[in-house]
């Protein structure tokens, strides 16, 4: 029995190098993959750290000698293993990437045919218990190994969801926080050009490098936005846009250089898609969605609620048929895409969006955020969450106008409403709080509820 592998989580692969992964346990992976999946071929693809391309290598000599035939696409985000898969109808694919973690960090994104997410209860548990056996059966045949391009038709197919022709001139600053976006936006930025949209791109970061001079692309901190927000204002810009390292996640700064929480992101995509197909189901995640349900049934659209989590969204949305799953964590989820999130897609229908309403970005978010005002997700260490749970629920039931359990627990009162959930992985609680245009009430509630979570001494 090989070591275990603390770096399979509930969703992917992340592990500190050297301690949690390495060549050996990459190649016991796709050596598993291979056997449990029986894939004729693979989409494999890698981020912009050092470690990723030898990773990649090991990952690949493991599905090989599985049986499975290797396309690589060198340096790409997640979304383009994902596109690949999809579009070429081939068996599963594999992003090597560690996203937004630290740069002592490194990991893997699995999917199966048609994209489909490959987490703990859909095969990952089967495939860390082989690779940490390695009780491999032998293969009925070496695979081959091909190098693959599909920028072309990935471009082409991310130009699909907007029309062209509505753009008006706008500046944009797009930051690709040396990571693998940079290629992509290059590409798009030049198709743009030849279609004649009238956009001015001003790449920031483009090129890759594996040792993050600027610091992990991770917009979600506050100090990984100085950068994107000083270029917008320097520029004159009417929209920044940032990366995290293999982009499945973009992040949005408006036109005054202020970062826009991901929640009101949710209900400008709503608006985008339910102008091109109204009555569209839109899906939603519970921890802050007043904003969502008012924008998608003033459009014609219908709301539906799931738990969050990819895994969770993907399948609610094949349930539904739904053209459009955003979560506030700033994953965006689109039916043609295969059900997949993408940090591409979600720009450009904004850009367009805007170009359609003739409104400044930050004009059209502040109607949003005042007649909603939310907290943000506010993060507690606490080891008894159940327990909080529990006595949060008592003490706030009898004046609650409605309790849901879909993730976590959450409790409307007409005017305000919050989500509390415990984290999957670590020993943390996550409290979003939101207000019906009472920016006041939900500030104190917040810190009424705050006050609850904070750790109760124990007796000596």
């Amino acid at each position: 029995m090989f070591r275990s592998m603390t770096c399979f989580k509930a969703y992917d692969i992340r592990g500190r190098l050297g301690e949690e992964l390495d060549d050996e346990v990459a190649y016991r992976i796709g050596r598993a993959y291979a056997q449990l999946l029986q894939p004729r071929g693979v989409v494999v693809g890698g981020d912009a750290r050092h470690s990723s391309a030898a990773l990649k290598a090991a990952l690949a000599r493991g599905l090989m000698e599985g049986g499975a035939d290797v396309h690589d696409l060198g340096l790409a985000g997640t979304e383009e293993v994902y596109f690949a898969t999809f579009h070429l109808g081939l068996d599963g694919g594999i992003e090597v990437t560690a996203s937004h973690n630290p740069i002592d960090y490194n990991g893997m994104k699995l999917v199966r045919e048609q994209s489909r997410p490959i987490s703990g209860d859909s095969g990952l548990d089967a495939i860390r218990a082989l690779a940490e056996s390695g009780e491999f059966a032998p293969a009925p045949r070496q695979g081959c190994y091909h190098t693959l391009n599909v920028l072309d038709a990935y471009v082409d197919h991310l130009l699909g969801y907007i029309d062209i022709a509505t753009l008006r001139p706008l500046k944009l600053v797009i930051n690709s926080g040396n990571g693998a976006a940079g290629h992509v936006v290059e590409a798009l930025a030049r198709r743009l050009r030849e279609r004649g949209a009238p956009l001015d791109i001003h790449s920031l970061l483009g090129e890759p490098d594996g040792d993050f001079p600027h610091g992990i692309p991770n917009p979600l901190l506050p100090e990984c936005r100085e950068q994107t927000r000083r270029a917008v204002l320097e520029l004159g810009a009417d929209l920044g846009i940032a990366f995290d390292g293999d982009f499945d996640r973009c992040f949005l700064f408006d036109d005054a250089g202020n970062f826009i929480e991901g929640y009101y992101i949710v209900g400008l995509l709503a608006e985008a898609f339910l102008l091109k197909e109204p009555g569209a189901r839109i899906i939603h995640d519970p921890r802050l969605c007043w904003n969502t349900e008012e924008i998608v049934r003033g459009g014609g659209g219908v709301p539906v609620l799931s738990k969050t989590g990819h895994a969770f969204i993907k399948e609610r949305m094949r349930e539904e048929d739904a053209i459009y799953g955003g979560e506030m964590s700033a994953h965006h989820y689109f039916r043609d895409f295969a059900y997949c999130d993408s940090g591409m897609i979600p720009w450009l229908l904004v850009v367009e969006l805007v170009s359609r309403r003739g409104q400044p970005l930050k004009g059209m978010l502040a109607e949003q955020m005042a007649a909603f005002p939310a907290s943000g997700e506010i993060n507690r260490k606490l080891e008894n969450s159940a327990g909080v749970l529990a006595a949060i629920e008592r003490a706030y039931g009898a004046e609650a106008w409605s309790v849901d359990r879909t993730d976590g627990l959450s409790m409307s009162f007409g005017q305000w409403r919050f989500n509390l959930r415990s984290s999957n992985t670590e020993p943390l609680i996550r409290l979003n709080v939101e207000s019906r245009g009472d920016r006041a009430l939900m500030e104190a509630k917040t810190a009424e509820l705050l006050a609850m979570l904070e750790p109760v001494p124990q007796p000596a």
